[in-house]
């Protein structure tokens, strides 16, 4: 898989077209959730995009802390329908921390996690904080992982 890792700035009109794409077929179509997807944080983020291709496969968006957050936080995590099933998921964890651990520097990182993929979270060293909740009519659960934890 070829990566992309941009800030808001850095990503083309085309490239901002796709994620913001895949991102509503995910998240509103597909969950059948109409919530506001284009939600004034991408300018904040860290995009890091994963193609085969040209076909954007996996994406997700990074945070630093801030007065809003205290971790780094990895949010609007997918992969795209074509690419289910085919370890891009995996990949795109792999990455994502990596680039917060290594490239930035985090030592913590926080999660808002659709329930039904806890386990898959926690393969990558993420722990409950907060218990199961619903947002946008979807279980959610608050987790963290601690570097060298």
């Amino acid at each position: 898989m070829n990566w992309k890792i941009k800030s808001f700035e850095e990503l083309s009109t085309s490239e901002l077209y796709t994620i913001l794409q895949a991102r509503v077929d995910v998240f509103v179509v597909e969950q059948n959730c109409a919530y506001e997807e284009v939600d004034g944080n991408d300018m904040e983020a860290i995009h890091v995009a994963g193609y085969v291709g040209d076909k954007l496969a996996a994406y997700c968006r990074l945070f630093m802390p801030s007065a809003k957050r205290e971790h780094a936080s990895i949010g609007r995590v997918l992969v795209t329908k074509e690419f289910r099933g085919t370890s891009c998921g995996k990949e795109l964890m792999t990455q994502a921390i990596d680039t917060l651990e290594v490239e930035y520097k985090q030592k913590s990182i926080q999660i808002q996690a659709q329930y039904y993929l806890d386990r898959f979270y926690r393969s990558f060293g993420f722990e409950p904080i907060s218990e199961v909740y619903l947002l946008d009519e979807i279980d959610h659960v608050d987790m963290v992982r601690v570097k060298g934890e």
